[in-house]
């Protein structure tokens, strides 16, 4: 049932969007991830009383969970005190109740008529679990509306178009650059600030931003830094030099929002990150309805003041896009915020109810396959999510054959599923589309280490930095790793302590021998319990003697990944380490042999794996050698002539 909270919950200096599953303090994001917000949804629902450890694992977690559920929850209440700045001995929020559960003991405070109670209620964790939709207000709605925008003479949108450069900081107000010669080749589109009180209008700035770095990633004169990159600029004050330099940009497109009822209008400036003169600026005034318009003329804008010369195809492939329904396109924008945010199930939801409305808009069902496909990897959907990834792809290449977005998501899907050959082309065709695509240098470089040509994976995963690719979650360059190179896999790897990263840094410094650090670090990607967290896990076992242990979890893990249909045979490798790193032989065999067959053929690092080295007297080693050379070398007749 909806949730009988206000909305926005708040209480101290902390407000909480249970639509958008934020949590602000002081108006400033909170990083939270979505387990913890989950447990805090369910304590606000029930403030001043006692929920369960069993009501919780009902609640939240399945009763196959991943991991064990005293470890999950623990790590869930640690990581939302530490959000909250709270202690578990002298708690101002989340009281802990001996044996039993847990208790919201803060003072929530009332709300006014437009967050009463009742009014457009948002859902509860437990109804978002069940797949419930969060109510989206029907396009051109009769409510009475205060406060309409008033659409101004020029002297007056001029006027107001100062004053709404204030919420921009350090950007100067100098005379425009436009006119002159500009040479800008880089960009980083930044998300939208929400000038505007309507918090569940937050999902454009991020969304918005995101379709015009889709939108303009057909340039092959310009490089675009992506999504992936920016999200971290949500909500937070921009100091522009900083920014420049983080992303390596030559030139930032940052702006605002405002929505009144149907009304929006949007500022934006592109600027000189060097000199910090604007180069372009405008203010666009339109109905809700139609968003679609926006990447239309805010990338025209940026084409022309950047002085970026198109081809006659991708003059083409920037032309106005089909018309989609307005609700079918909100939806789409909701599902582009929840994917960027890594809410993988939400992103699923909102992303299914657009193609639902309206099937014949291509970027959905790109997105959509997105979100199944992280889906299966990253939550272990398995092998229906892939299924359901798999058609989506197929669906919007049928709608937009060239739609660059589908075919690297596709591809990246294919070499997870051990199909790396078909996968080839697919790149291959989006680098003749634009040859300056980072993103496919980079998904190219990830399909041929799977292949074994180690040296043409460095070669394009490097091409793809040159050309912008930051150093994100996600971003890490393997083949370093296969080659040997180990401080250089060490400082290729992104600058943030995610689990992701924290596993990567130490399976880098157990190769270095550098097993304290590499203890500590697997220990710490643990805390968020994952696939490759959990290989990290047990190799910190390894290192401290705890067998046993270590060979009970990779068991687990290895039974997730058959009983699920779990693709990516490259963890499934790495499986195959940490069992003969543990000594058990027969595991590691029959893991190694899953790998290779499932699609993980890279015979130059099998062949002098340093920690496979316990197994080369195995008969069955040979014989699984010998596969993985012989599809590597067919592979290379096929793809390097």
């Amino acid at each position: 049932m909806p949730s009988t909270l206000p909305r926005p919950v708040r209480f101290a200096n902390f407000e909480v969007d249970l639509r958008a599953g934020e949590l602000r303090r002081e108006g400033s994001k909170v990083r939270l991830q979505e387990q913890p917000f989950a447990l805090l949804t369910v304590l606000l629902e029930s403030a001043g009383e006692v929920v369960t450890r069993e009501e919780l694992r009902k609640r939240l977690w399945s009763e196959d969970t991943f991991v064990d559920f005293d470890h999950r929850l623990a790590v869930a209440v640690s990581k939302l005190r530490d959000a909250l700045r709270d202690s578990a001995e002298k708690p101002l929020f989340i009281e802990t109740v001996g044996r039993r559960g847990y208790r919201f003991v803060g003072h929530l405070e009332s709300t006014d008529s437009k967050g009463a109670v009742g009014e457009n209620p948002l859902p509860s964790s437990q109804s978002l679990a069940k797949g419930e939709l969060p109510k989206v207000a029907a396009l051109g709605s009769t409510r009475p509306r205060t406060g309409r925008l008033i659409f101004l003479s020029s002297v007056g949108l001029a006027v107001l178009l100062v004053l709404s450069l204030i919420d921009l900081p350090k950007f100067p107000q100098i005379r425009s650059g436009k006119g002159q010669p500009v040479t800008l080749r880089s960009l980083a589109i930044l998300p939208l600030h929400n000038s505007g009180g309507d918090s569940s209008s937050d999902f454009l700035g991020f969304s918005l931003a995101d379709v015009l770095i889709t939108k303009l990633a057909y340039v092959s004169s310009l490089s675009v830094r992506p999504s992936a990159a920016i999200e971290k600029y949500r909500g937070t004050a921009i100091d522009l030099q900083k920014v420049a330099a983080d992303l390596n940009v030559d030139s930032i497109l940052t702006g605002s929002f405002i929505r009144d009822g149907d009304n929006l209008r949007i500022t934006y400036q592109i600027v000189d990150a060097k000199s910090e003169k604007i180069l372009g600026q405008g203010v666009i005034d339109l109905k809700y309805d139609n968003l679609l318009t926006v990447q239309d003329k805010v990338s025209s804008q940026v084409i022309s003041e950047l002085q970026l010369s198109l081809s006659p195809s991708e003059a083409e492939r920037l032309k106005s896009e089909n018309a989609v329904k307005p609700l079918a396109y909100e939806y789409f924008l909701q599902g582009l915020d929840f994917h960027g945010q890594h809410k993988f199930p939400l992103a699923i939801k909102m992303l299914e109810k657009s193609t639902e409305i309206d099937p014949n808009y291509a970027p959905a069902w790109a997105y959509l396959g997105a979100s199944y496909t992280s889906d299966a990897a990253f939550e272990l959907g398995g092998r229906e999510q892939y299924r359901r990834a798999q058609a989506a792809y197929e669906r919007a290449l049928a709608i937009r054959p060239n739609l660059l977005d589908a075919q690297m998501f596709l591809a990246n899907l294919l070499v997870d599923t051990g199909k790396v050959e078909q996968a080839v082309p697919l790149l291959r065709d989006a680098l003749r589309t634009n040859g300056n695509s980072a993103a496919a240098h980079w998904e190219l470089g990830y399909a041929y280490r799977f292949a074994g040509m180690l040296n043409e994976s460095v070669a394009e995963c490097e091409r793809a930095r040159q050309l912008g690719l930051v150093k994100a979650n996600g971003s890490v360059l393997n083949t370093y790793l296969y080659l040997g190179q180990y401080q250089k896999f060490l400082e290729s790897l992104p600058p943030d302590d995610s689990s992701f990263t924290l596993f990567y840094r130490g399976f880098g410094e157990f190769h270095e021998k550098n097993f304290d650090q590499a203890s500590k670090d697997f220990d710490r990607a643990y805390e968020e319990p994952t696939l490759y967290s959990g290989i990290g896990k047990a190799l910190s076992d390894s290192i401290h003697q705890r067998k046993a242990e270590g060979l009970g979890l990779l068991n687990g893990l290895e039974r997730q990944i058959r009983e699920r249909g779990v693709g990516d045979p490259e963890a499934t490798y790495k499986i195959a380490e940490a069992y003969a790193v543990l000594g058990d032989k027969i595991s590691a065999g029959r893991a190694l042999r899953t790998s290779v067959e499932s699609g993980f053929f890279s015979y130059p690092y099998l062949s002098r794996d340093p920690l496979l080295n316990d197994l080369r007297s195995e008969p069955e080693f040979d014989e699984i050698l010998q596969k993985a050379r012989q599809r590597h070398e067919a592979f290379k007749r096929a793809f390097f002539k």
